[in-house]
């Protein structure tokens, strides 16, 4: 099993329905968010292309905040889903410091904190908080290891882009192109 999720940058609106849904489920304080939204304009006058992207975790499968934390309150669980381990976790700021993705915060109560892929929802059938509500849809979550699963369907049916693959860090968080 290896989660992953796909992010169609044609059908997403930057509405932040899936930074509240997160905020709410997983009771972010107010001012911090495990997931945001990205827009970015490339080309030149008049020939213009707005990109909107959900952003979060990348949970990599080389992930670099892993390997740096001294405690090991930073670990890869079942699926690949990188968590922390609040009461283990030191604050040293090792992780966010190796993250290519700026994922992490430092949670006002003294841990580190990030995007869980909902691991608790996941665990019970559901999707993460995210997919859950997202009014375009544009969000996919699901088993990478699953050639029928919704997100390995469209990995290989449409055109796909990763955050920083100069980093090489495995990143299972896609975005549709």
């Amino acid at each position: 099993m290896r989660y992953a999720m796909a992010m169609d940058t044609k059908k997403c609106v930057g509405c932040s329905d899936c930074v509240v849904a997160c905020q709410t489920e997983n009771n972010v304080p107010h001012g911090y968010c495990r997931d945001w939204i990205v827009e970015n304009v490339d080309g030149t006058y008049p020939e213009l292309h707005l990109e909107i992207r959900s952003e979060r975790c990348n949970h990599c499968g080389d992930a670099p905040c892993v390997r740096t934390c001294p405690t090991g309150a930073s670990h890869i669980i079942e699926g690949g889903i990188v968590k922390v381990t609040h009461d283990e976790c030191i604050g040293c700021g090792a992780c966010i410091q190796a993250c290519p993705y700026e994922a992490r915060y430092f949670h006002p109560e003294g841990y580190v904190d990030k995007c869980t892929f909902c691991d608790h929802r996941v665990a019970k059938g559901q999707d993460t908080a995210c997919v859950s509500v997202c009014p375009t849809r544009c969000l996919t979550f699901g088993d990478l290891d699953d050639p029928n699963s919704p997100v390995s369907k469209l990995l290989k049916s449409r055109k796909w882009k990763v955050n920083a693959p100069e980093a090489g860090t495995k990143p299972q968080v896609y975005f549709l192109i």
